[in-house]
């Protein structure tokens, strides 16, 4: 076991004023530590840890969704030799009791940075594709982290006596994609950004993406909402011809890049270096304009050798203090009718400081139109109203013949018949037991959302679609119906939900009016 530091070194680079920290990504491997690549990739972390030019290394979790080689693997000799190592952890395929095993694996073995993600949905592997987990999502991992940073509270025995595990030291980050299309999708996204600081995201890392007007407003809204004390890492993936192309066709989940940028990376990749000494300088603008705008440090990935960051590095030392005005103008790949939450600001080409779109806030006032906002919809809402509201309508009713049914879990029979058949007619219902069809304005997290996301939308939608299925995000439909009653910012209201999966197959009518789902436990419980 190795000692707690005296301080996480971390926290303090990105505290550093009058200094641009870097990290750097470093893709893990499939096959074990002797296999030919991964010396490559251990011969590449080497070089990156006996860096001064490299604050840290930044390690995935099976990136894109394929089986790799576990980020401790390649952490611990960079970490041995005194380099700060943040590893990526992932939702995907573990469940919260293999999570919180390996938080306690990484805490012992000294591990302390941790990027909390949902995950990228698995993919093709060993016989097929795996099934997903997905038993929390980012937001749900970094409150399990905070938990047991404070002490996690643990009961055992039929006594259910508690105990306080000593506190970990975890110092988390989490992503958000602040790079969506439609307003549909970027404004929960930002909403969804609050909800991870809230839940313990010490830093931000931004989605890959081309634009300097959205990477700006990023700050400015968290300016605006008075979050601006947490470090926002900018991301900045250098490019190839075969990356471009990749991005493009959105084979990346969550990474756009515009027809415009995509043909003059094909045309810079035609010359004779394949375009290499294009996407470095391309890479060392990004990184300059993400210091210019006050970004607390830059993130590097799509590299794979030291040498290439030698030359980005050397690029970027050569620009002059206000280059990066210049550079933010010239990389505005944006598509045309995308939304901004933040006004333009004609003279430098970024968003207006404090000047929110002023469309937008009239169009939170006014009641819009949506294909979204279905008959369907709106009798649920009736319904919910009627049925789950504590102490109104017909939930005294309910409380009392469930507390009398000969299992207060199902309720009475007859009742338990309607919900099972009526739930599975109307939304999909795969009796799940702790229902948030009220949280997500009547659309089922688990039959409409490939990863079961309760706490707002993962980062992966393609134009709204979802990354798996090709149908529309339900937390873009979500927000839609929402805004049509103008309260599209009480979207997130009721997060953090983690999911009691003891609870499945038995009736979430009664859990709720029971108060044994994850509704009881909230200081404003939203029913189902």
């Amino acid at each position: 076991m190795i000692d707690l530091p005296s301080n996480l070194r971390l926290k303090e680079i990105l505290g550093e004023t009058g200094r641009f920290p870097l990290g750097v990504e470093l893709v893990s491997t499939r096959g074990t530590m002797s296999q030919q690549l991964t010396r490559k990739t251990r011969e590449f972390s080497q070089d990156l840890t006996d860096s001064p030019r490299v604050d840290w290394v930044s390690i995935t979790d099976n990136a894109g969704g394929n089986p790799q080689l576990a980020p401790i693997a390649l952490g611990t000799p960079i970490l041995f030799a005194g380099k700060e190592v943040v590893i990526h952890l992932t939702c995907k395929d573990l469940n919260r009791y293999a999570l919180e095993s390996q938080l306690w694996l990484l805490a012992s073995q000294g591990f302390h940075n941790i990027l909390a993600l949902t995950g990228d949905y698995p993919i093709e592997c060993f016989e097929g594709c795996a099934k997903p987990v997905f038993d929390l999502d980012s937001v749900g991992l970094l409150t399990l982290i905070e938990k047991m940073n404070g002490g996690l509270e643990v009961t055992s025995g039929s006594a259910k006596v508690a105990t306080k595990l000593d506190p970990t030291h975890f110092f988390a980050g989490a992503v958000t994609s602040n790079f969506k299309f439609r307003e549909n999708t970027l404004v929960p996204q930002y909403y969804k950004l609050e909800k991870k600081i809230a839940a313990g995201a010490k830093y931000i890392i931004n989605q890959i993406g081309f634009d300097s007007r959205k990477g700006h407003e990023l700050l400015e809204y968290l300016r605006l909402r008075q979050l601006a004390h947490t470090p926002v890492i900018g991301n900045v993936y250098v490019l190839s011809r075969f990356v471009a192309r990749l991005f493009n066709q959105m084979k990346i989940p969550g990474v756009i890049l515009t027809d415009e940028l995509e043909a003059l990376c094909q045309k810079q990749g035609a010359s004779p270096d394949k375009g290499k000494v294009f996407f470095h300088e391309f890479a060392a603008k990004q990184l300059a304009i993400y210091r210019g705008l006050g970004y607390g440090a830059g993130y590097l990935g799509g590299v794979h050798s030291y040498a290439e960051i030698e030359a980005i590095l050397k690029v970027k030392n050569s620009f002059a203090k206000d280059d990066w005005k210049l550079f933010a103008k010239e990389i505005s790949f944006c598509r045309p009718g995308e939304f901004f939450l933040f006004e333009p600001d004609p003279d430098t080409g970024l968003s207006r400081p404090g000047t929110v779109n002023g469309d937008w806030q009239k169009s939170l006032t006014t009641q819009q139109s949506s294909k979204n906002v279905s008959l369907g919809y709106l009798l649920s809402k009736r319904f919910h109203s009627l049925m789950f509201e504590h102490g109104k309508g017909l939930a005294p009713l309910a409380t009392t013949l469930c507390q009398n049914a000969g299992n207060p879990s199902q309720g009475p029979k007859w009742l338990r018949g309607i919900e099972h058949l009526s739930k599975f007619l109307w939304f999909g219902c795969r009796d799940c037991g702790d229902c948030s069809l009220g949280e997500t304005a009547f659309l089922c997290p688990e039959s409409q959302c490939a990863k079961n996301q309760r706490n707002g939308p993962c980062g992966g939608t393609r134009d709204g679609r979802c990354e798996v299925f090709d149908y529309e995000c339900i937390w873009a439909r979500a927000y839609d119906r929402m805004k049509y009653e103008g309260r599209s910012e009480q979207l997130l209201g009721h997060v953090p939900v983690i999911q009691n999966q003891g609870l499945r197959g038995t009736s979430s009518w009664a859990n709720y009016w029971l108060g044994k789902d994850h509704a009881a436990k909230q200081d404003s419980p939203t029913p189902p």
